[in-house]
């Protein structure tokens, strides 16, 4: 029987959120570790002291680590705390969520399907999926390869209602197909690499209709029982929280619920280092029946190279099949391929390093912290045994670009000065002056430091560490590009390379009066989510809105969106490797009166529809049966007054300060009692027909 794509069911579970956020409280313990070879002291006390700068230093709470030589898991160990009372011990099988390292499972079972003659990457996927579909044409295009290789040109990530407290609703999954039937693509198929999410999740789908089976019973089958992954399980599985490391809020340090998503291939599968340093020998060759040999090596080849891209440099960034780099720096220093994928939840990270070569693995995953900070400490851990084999004679130092050495700029370099737009909004004013000076700043936070870099004799402008140096870079396709190559150190930790195109430099846009006219009365104003589940961690962050703000240095743009009519705004950017991902449209459409917006699959409503929070004694507000949420603002009468909701067994409520921070999230919180804040805002979320009686109090 094939599988279809109906509502699957239901067990509480946990999982991701597939961004890279700030470290979090420090909650240090005494480290634990065990080695199973002594030859590996050196290496073992090397790790051990750098992952307790983790959990010292870096916000990280607690970390566990493996290292795989030759077939033998060598070193295993865990530093940090778990929850505060300290009744959980941390354990080698204690889970993690592994977020985007999980595309890696995803990418062995779409090659095993291959293995199996089920699949050709170099058919389209419409071959597959005969469901699959998109507005733009070019979508027939699409093959398994772009999927797994970020050259779709699929626009980002459609999580609506994907990411949830203590709830794996399968929504997300369900409905996918029908939310990429609603987009256009941002690039021809195959024009470029840019990190794209929802081309996973489409891989997913693309696994679980050639296969019959969903991808947790397909993972379990052919990956986890067989090379004795006993820990690692997905939201679709029984996940006992007692055995998941706690992750607590960024915000207020508040414990959280687990997480769940039904992005499982994307980034939702739970593991341990010790498995994921298993999962690894597929790679290495040391297990046989599980993925060919042909099919392993095919994943790690440089697939970015297929089309825009700059120069090679040392990076972090290098996509094959799956694997974020199949270079990583600082290995390729020493003629060694490492290939590397991280990832990130909202509270946890993950790192894993494979050495095909040397039959060499190491994983990190963490509660708090980065991947970035993760894959520091996996590299650690490679590096050091590597010098205890004595495969590497010494450690090679940091590398810098040096003080700049100021010379003569081509007066033509000033033309590329200029509006440059790049991920998540962000917009660069470049300016170059005659005396070989590149000041940049940010448009959106006009009080931020100005970089400058000085212009040097190698064509590069340089900044005053030699951490970074920009270069400005012509497409094939015609676009103006920023490049940037940094070696950034953290210290204690070691250094990241990075070489990208960071922005793209913008067009000129010119729109008819009456266009001009329709987005100037949205200047200044606020839309607010009103389409995402109540258990969603989305409200569990700053206020989810968008505001709408244009600058007279760009015009014709809201942000880095295009303005293409009225009512609707588009991400071109066309930038390889991470800062052209998650690009998304606006569309703004009205109903009974009122203006909403719809972007990346979530609705946002006009400020005109948040009216002031009753101020007597007794209100109730019920949702609509749009299932809507229902926003409030706190007026002056009744700031610093107690709030007490009777609840709805299927509903939530959010209180946010003037700042925009969450003080009380009931689904994270427990707490229907709440002081509200000045100049706050309330968002009540649940199923239609839910009802919220509300009292007012003083204190």
């Amino acid at each position: 029987m094939r599988l279809t794509l109906k509502k699957r069911t239901s067990i509480t579970a946990v999982t991701l959120v597939l961004t890279m956020l700030a470290p979090m409280t420090v909650l240090a313990a005494p480290a634990t570790s065990n080695s199973k070879n002594l030859k590996y002291d050196m290496t073992q006390k090397a790790v051990m002291e750098k992952a307790k700068l983790l959990t010292e230093t870096y916000g990280t709470t607690s970390v566990q680590y493996a290292l795989m030589d030759e077939g033998e898991i060598v070193i295993s160990g865990q530093v940090g705390k778990n929850d505060p009372e300290g009744h959980i011990a941390l354990s080698s099988n204690t889970m993690y969520g592994i977020g985007s390292t999980s595309k890696m499972v995803l990418t062995a079972a779409v090659m095993k399907l291959v293995d199996g003659g089920k699949i050709n990457l170099d058919v389209p996927v419409v071959n597959y999926i005969p469901e699959f579909k998109m507005k733009d044409n070019r979508y027939t295009k699409i093959t398994p390869r772009m999927l797994l290789n970020h050259s779709s040109g699929i626009l980002g990530t459609s999580s609506s209602s994907a990411i949830l407290y203590g709830d794996n609703d399968t929504y997300a999954h369900d409905t996918f197909l029908d939310q990429l039937a609603e987009q256009n693509l941002k690039a021809d198929p195959g024009a470029y690499s840019v990190y794209s999410n929802d081309s996973f999740t489409l891989a997913e789908i693309l696994v679980e209709k050639v296969s019959g089976m969903s991808f947790s019973h397909f993972i379990q089958q052919n990956f986890t029982e067989p090379l004795g992954m006993s820990h690692t399980k997905t939201p679709q599985d029984l996940v006992d929280p007692d055995q998941m490391a706690v992750t607590y809020s960024q915000l207020n340090k508040e414990q959280l619920p687990l997480e769940n998503t039904n992005m499982i291939g994307s980034g939702g599968i739970y593991s341990t280092a010790e498995d994921l340093v298993k999962f690894s020998q597929i790679f290495t060759g040391e297990v046989k029946g599980i993925l060919s040999s042909e099919s392993a090596e095919a994943m790690t080849q440089e697939e970015y190279k297929s089309g825009l891209w700059p120069d090679d440099s040392d990076s972090s960034i290098s996509y094959g099949l799956g694997w974020d780099s199949v270079n990583l720096f600082p290995f390729s220093e020493y003629g060694i391929k490492a290939v590397t994928k991280g990832g990130n939840t909202i509270a946890y990270h993950s790192s894993l390093i494979v050495l095909p070569e040397y039959n060499m693995a190491a994983v990190v995953t963490s509660s708090g912290g980065s991947s970035t900070t993760d894959q520091l400490i996996a590299s650690e851990l490679l590096l050091s045994a590597l010098e205890e084999k004595d495969i590497i004679k010494e450690r090679k130092p940091e590398k810098s670009f040096g003080v700049p050495v100021k010379t003569t700029m081509p007066t033509e370099l000033t033309q590329y000065a200029g509006i440059y737009g790049a991920v998540g909004s962000s917009l660069l004013k470049l300016e170059v002056n005659d005396e070989g000076r590149l000041t940049m700043s940010l448009l959106l936070s006009p009080n931020s430091t100005e970089q400058k870099y000085t212009y040097t004799a190698d064509g590069s402008f340089v900044n005053e560490q030699g951490t970074e140096k920009l270069k400005f870079a012509q497409g094939d396709n015609g676009n103006t590009y920023l490049w940037s190559r940094s070696y950034q150190s953290v210290p204690g930790l070691g250094q990241i390379a990075s070489s990208e195109y960071k922005a793209e430099k913008l067009e000129t846009n010119s729109l008819p009066e009456d266009v001009t006219a329709a987005w100037q009365k949205r200047e200044g104003n606020i839309y607010y989510l009103v389409n995402e589940k109540y258990t969603s961690t989305v409200y569990d962050s700053a206020t989810p809105i968008i505001p709408i703000h244009m600058f007279d240095e760009a015009p014709g743009y809201v942000y880095t969106n295009k303005i293409i009519d009225a009512n609707s705004a588009v991400n071109q950017l066309q930038i390889p490797g991470l800062a052209g991902r998650d690009t998304m449209e606006y569309k703004f459409f009205e109903k009974d009166g009122v203006e909403y917006v719809s972007a990346g699959g979530k609705v946002y409503v006009s400020q005109e529809l948040v009216r002031p929070l009753y101020s007597g004694k007794q209100s109730k507000t019920t949702i609509q049966t749009n299932g809507y949420a229902t926003w409030y603002s706190i007026p002056a009468a009744v700031a610093g007054k107690k709030m007490t909701v009777k609840m709805p067994s299927k509903g939530a409520f959010t209180v946010y300060d003037q700042t925009g921070i969450s003080t009380n999230h009931t689904v994270v919180s427990g707490e229907n009692e709440v002081t509200l804040p000045e100049n706050g805002t309330i968002v009540f979320a649940g199923e239609a027909g839910s009802r919220f009686e509300i009292t007012l109090t003083n204190q």
